[in-house]
């Protein structure tokens, strides 16, 4: 497989089964798991959940009733998926390391396609318009394909929170995500994100329109509630995570606001 550079030793290093349970990534997990129950087929529809990691999405789905399917790239999230799965009463259909752009899987087989974070590590559009084409293939007639990107402006928001616009190497790579959408990290540091495509969402929406799907979206998915501090203590407290929730559904769509979402998730839907 043909992976970018940077991105199989960055998922190596197994941070990424934990990174949904804290900050950002928690509402990220909150608001995605809404948008998954608002485009989903009820269950036993059959789910491909590519780029899934090691099953934060595809093993909940597989309790509720989805026949789930995972694959990913990285051989490591493949083995917890793995693990996972084999203690779970409610086990995947299969956990296998497979390429977005080649789905071994026939045309017309499945009801869903989850692309969690593929479109966001094939910096050439040829790549993400593949990977899109091979979910439209797979996908039945009326079915859905459901996609995150990272939004363009995501780097530039983070170093202006976090106090990284301090560092001129973090800047640099910032004016280049500004510029082309590109994101590199050529020193490979530890704690900054690897290769990488950030989409405008007019831009995210005409990839997927491209391919013969039917958009709706994109939303955001963390909204302008990533910027609030201490977001976990937040999230804690009941009554203010609904109303954290409901600021950042108010606002999903409203274009001055797309931009401001680390993450944003569009659906496309299989002509019938």
């Amino acid at each position: 497989m043909d992976v970018p550079e940077g991105v199989q030793e960055y998922y190596a290093r197994g941070q990424e089964r934990d990174r949904l349970e804290r900050g950002q990534g928690r509402l990220e997990a909150l608001r995605t798991w809404e948008l998954l129950g608002r485009w989903l087929p009820s269950a036993p529809a059959t789910v491909l959940d590519v780029g899934g990691a090691a099953g934060r999405y595809a093993l909940p789905l597989a309790a509720a009733g989805y026949r789930v399917h995972l694959l990913d790239p990285v051989p490591l999230h493949v083995q917890q998926a793995e693990e996972a799965s084999h203690a779970a009463d409610h086990p995947l259909a299969s956990a296998l390391q497979a390429d977005a752009r080649e789905l071994p899987f026939p045309d017309d087989s499945t009801d869903a396609v989850l692309l969690l974070g593929p479109l966001y590590h094939l910096p050439e559009r040829t790549d993400r318009l593949q990977a899109l084409a091979e979910a439209h293939r797979v996908l039945r007639p009326g079915g859905v394909v459901i996609a995150a990107a990272i939004s363009r402006w995501a780097s530039a928001v983070d170093a202006l929170a976090t106090g990284l616009v301090r560092d001129p190497d973090f800047t640099a790579i910032v004016a280049e995500d500004l510029a082309s959408g590109v994101h590199r990290n050529p020193g490979l540091r530890p704690r900054w994100f690897t290769t990488a495509y950030f989409h405008r969402p007019d831009d995210l929406r005409e990839e997927v329109s491209s391919v013969g799907l039917q958009p709706e979206g994109p939303v955001a998915v963390e909204g302008v509630a990533r910027l609030a501090p201490e977001l976990d203590a937040l999230l804690d407290d009941p009554a203010t995570r609904d109303r954290i929730l409901d600021v950042v559904r108010a606002t999903e769509s409203e274009p001055a606001l797309l931009g401001a979402s680390g993450h944003l998730l569009i659906a496309g839907r299989k002509h019938t």
